[in-house]
């Protein structure tokens, strides 16, 4: 079977990402409202009520805004860790117990026929993860509201075909721009959000670890532009000896609706 992924949403206002095959569908995130998601799945041929889980990465409300709606209306399994449970339970306004799994991030576990594991990730929130799911040797990760890098969620990712890599932010125009202070040192801090330049250093070291497709999410909409964040990163390639769209593909994924359908192709180096 194929292992597909299709970016639905990605920005500071909302981000929900399908992963899925034949006999299999799963969105990580659902930070935009129910009726939205359901637009978009149908985009790509997906019901909701064919879901088979919800993989939360953490509490923040552009990433749980339409779990509990989505859960609730098509009966979904919720899956977040014990941390970012105990952070989002009030925010949900409810979810079936039977449908609330909870798991550690040294675990992995299957749903719809797929291998998930979680890793952790620096970012300011209760006990944050990004994912990898795999399916008959591809594997496909998922790395945003990253701080910075570091080698703890870059070996954990290291041997991805594809990665959706957050890239949030040009520095200079972050600090020229209208943020307040204070969420301007949050946003830099190192649990914060990944700078371009940051993603870009990143996305060179999993290509040199296996990754044939990076697709940039999570763009700030006030301070950086896609063509910026696609730029930074294909400079960095190029520098580091490796060709964009040769070597591995690089995009950027839409802020406010579905980018594309991608398919995840095990990589033989």
């Amino acid at each position: 079977m194929e292992l597909r992924f299709s970016p639905l949403f990605s920005g500071s206002s909302g981000n929900a990402i399908y992963a899925g095959c034949d006999g299999g569908h799963l969105l990580v995130d659902a930070g935009v409202t129910c009726l939205r998601l359901a637009a978009e799945l149908k985009r790509i041929g997906i019901s909701p009520a064919q879901l088979n889980g919800i993989l939360v990465t953490h509490e923040h409300i552009d990433h749980i805004r339409g779990v509990s709606v989505l859960s609730r209306k098509y009966d979904i399994p919720v899956y977040a860790t014990e941390g970012t449970w105990a952070a989002m339970e009030d925010k949900l306004g409810g979810v079936s117990m039977k449908n609330v799994r909870v798991f550690e991030p040294s675990e992995d576990f299957y749903v719809g026929g797929m291998n998930v594991s979680a890793f952790e990730i620096p970012h300011d929130a209760a006990q944050p993860v990004g994912y990898s799911i795999a399916l008959g040797g591809a594997r496909l990760s998922v790395a945003t509201d990253i701080g910075h890098v570091r080698d703890s969620w870059l070996k954990a990712v290291a041997g991805s075909d594809a990665v959706v890599l957050e890239s949030n932010y040009d520095p200079d125009m972050l600090k020229a721009g209208p943020y307040p202070y204070d969420l301007k040192k949050r946003i830099l801090g190192r649990r914060g959000h990944l700078a371009n330049d940051d993603a870009s250093r990143a996305a060179v070291e999993l290509i040199k670890r296996g990754a044939r497709q990076i697709v940039l999410g999570h763009l700030s909409k006030e301070n950086n532009f896609p063509e910026l964040a696609e730029r930074c990163c294909s400079l960095a390639l190029c520098a580091a000896g490796i060709v964009p769209g040769e070597d591995a593909s690089v995009c950027v994924a839409k802020r406010d609706s579905l980018t594309g359908i991608f398919s995840v192709r095990m990589c033989f180096t």
